[in-house]
């Protein structure tokens, strides 16, 4: 390959604006990654500039509540901050925000989607406890062993009434992007009538930092569009508009306006089978400390701990080694920042660079 012996760097011809403006046109993290193993000039430029975390808000503005970051170190507990000048401790927090925003990104686009609910927490109103208890809904078969496995709502004559199932996700920290419920069918009645609500709507928050107020436990950081629901004995699917940052694992669904009636007292019922959340878990390498009633939160890292999808199969294993074997080289030097990039389906890891202060930026 001949020598580009002319060839010179843009960030030196542009001025700095200019240069931030492009780089902020990337919106994979993967691009990024490939733009800071082009040069020290623009590893520094990114690193500098924030443009992680900046991506990071871009994808999720829930991080905006964000109030510091913090790395833990393998007996999980705070890395403890070097002495030094204001310039090198602003230098290595940049450097520390750079590769919690950086594996933060890398995380969120997760291929592998899971249902991420852990526990039912309540429901607005059940008819008969615990038979038609929320917990039901965590199963996703609507018979077990001959008995009807639902929720039901208790019965109202205004149609207009909402319910709401409460539950916890299996991450204090996690990405949702679809949300999925079945209405219970009542083959036991007359008719099989299917108890569906008209509408869904969801929320996504976390406990209040003090219960003093006991009207309402939790604080609503999310609350989707409202979603038409069909009147049919299936699992319906809710794909929300944007993938969704859960802070403090809260989710609660509001299921609005009833349709149908029960013939034995005439009154309008909601009755669900199954729920299911569809996402991306972020603990144990993620967590958060919510700070009082403003909402402002504590962004966690575990560098010792990582984000990982379930165990694959046999086959899926072996595919993955002989990948690793096949791409460990590159890598190893995409991490030393001596290369242009990385292809589209590398699996690049969390890039942990040695900071040279002297020479940093």
């Amino acid at each position: 390959m001949p020598r580009m012996d002319n060839c010179k760097d843009f960030l030196s011809w542009v001025d700095p604006d200019t240069s931030l403006n492009i780089f902020k046109c990337l919106d994979d993290p993967a691009d990024l990654a490939r733009v800071s193993c082009v040069s020290r000039s623009w590893r520094d430029f990114v690193v500098a500039n924030g443009l992680s975390k900046q991506l990071c808000l871009r994808m999720f503005p829930q991080l905006s509540r964000v109030a510091c970051v913090i790395e833990l170190n393998q007996d999980g507990v705070k890395e403890h901050s070097e002495v030094g000048s204001s310039q090198s401790n602003e230098c290595l927090a940049l450097w520390k925000d750079h590769r919690v925003y950086s594996y933060l990104a890398r995380s969120c686009l997760s291929p592998v989607a899971m249902d991420c609910i852990d526990k039912a927490i309540s429901a607005s109103s059940t008819d008969n406890f615990p038979q038609e208890s929320i917990v039901n809904t965590l199963e996703e078969r609507d018979n077990i062993a001959g008995r009807f496995s639902y929720w039901s709502s208790s019965g109202q004559s205004n149609p207009n009434v909402p319910e709401t199932l409460t539950y916890q996700l299996a991450s204090q920290i996690c990405v949702i992007t679809e949300i999925n419920i079945q209405p219970f069918q009542a083959h036991f009645q007359m008719g099989s009538p299917i108890y569906s609500a008209k509408s869904v709507r969801f929320k996504m928050g976390h406990l209040k930092a003090s219960l003093d107020d006991l009207t309402d436990a939790f604080v609503w950081t999310y609350t989707s569009p409202e979603f038409p629901m069909a009147q049919e004995n299936r699992l319906q699917k809710f794909k929300l508009p944007e993938p969704v940052l859960c802070i403090g694992g809260i989710l609660q669904i509001e299921l609005l306006e009833r349709v149908q009636s029960q013939e034995m007292d005439g009154l309008l019922y909601i009755c669900i089978s199954h729920v299911q959340a569809l996402g991306i878990q972020l603990s144990p390498a993620f967590s958060v400390d919510i700070l009082g009633p403003s909402g402002m939160f504590v962004l966690k890292r575990d560098r010792m701990a990582n984000c990982q999808p379930p165990e694959p199969s046999e086959n899926e294993s072996g595919a993955a080694l002989t990948l690793a074997d096949r791409h460990f080289q590159q890598i190893v030097t995409i991490l030393r920042g001596h290369v242009m990039g990385v292809g589209a389906m590398d699996g690049w890891e969390e890039e942990e660079y040695e900071v040279d202060e002297d020479n940093a930026f």
